[in-house]
């Protein structure tokens, strides 16, 4: 009986201790993920609408932090519903076959105060490259607070096929920026 006593109290400090090392929830009303680039020399931010951020962040243990961002290609918001339907075509961001676009984290580094450098795998139309971007973070209230930016080439995720590979266009340059706010 002894033994079936000391099974349950190490269950239960285990489930306690999961407990307290629960993800962050995101607010998506108060969050945003954006990609910039140039077309034709003129500055274009672009909203995605549907997008999930699963963040373990505790700031005594940065080392420890995870992140997954997982974004709906097809959520795109160009401000027209016709360029809203092109980017998600085939020669853009085919949704239909490639409907996420994901980040995973691999390591998460202090770098200062209120400061991370971020490092992991994003994945866009089915390429998978590594990246590595500084963070900020800081704490609002009961809030958490994380802006970052991430730098790309579009041509690398082969976004703009065919006649749109022509940068002349749409710059190869594209910042994709997040601001995500979770408890």
């Amino acid at each position: 009986m002894k033994t079936l006593n000391k099974i349950a109290i190490v269950a239960l400090l285990g489930v306690a201790f999961a407990a307290s090392a629960a993800v962050l929830k995101t607010d998506p009303a108060k969050s945003t993920v954006t990609a910039t680039f140039k077309q034709m020399n003129v500055p274009i931010d672009a909203k995605f609408k549907k997008f999930t951020a699963n963040i373990d962040y505790d700031a005594t243990k940065p080392d420890a932090a995870k992140a997954t961002v997982e974004v709906e290609t097809g959520s795109m918001d160009l401000g027209d519903a016709d360029y809203n339907k092109e980017v998600a075509k085939k020669e853009w961001f085919n949704a239909a076959q490639f409907p996420k676009a994901t980040f995973v984290s691999s390591s998460i580094k202090p770098a200062g105060a209120g400061k991370l450098n971020v490092t992991g795998k994003l994945t866009i139309k089915g390429k998978t490259t590594d990246v590595t971007f500084p963070l900020t973070v800081k704490t609002e209230g009961k809030t958490q607070v994380f802006d970052g930016a991430v730098p790309i080439k579009r041509l690398a995720y082969n976004i703009g096929e065919g006649e749109w590979k022509d940068t002349s266009m749409v710059a190869d340059d594209v910042t994709i920026k997040f601001h995500v706010v979770a408890q």
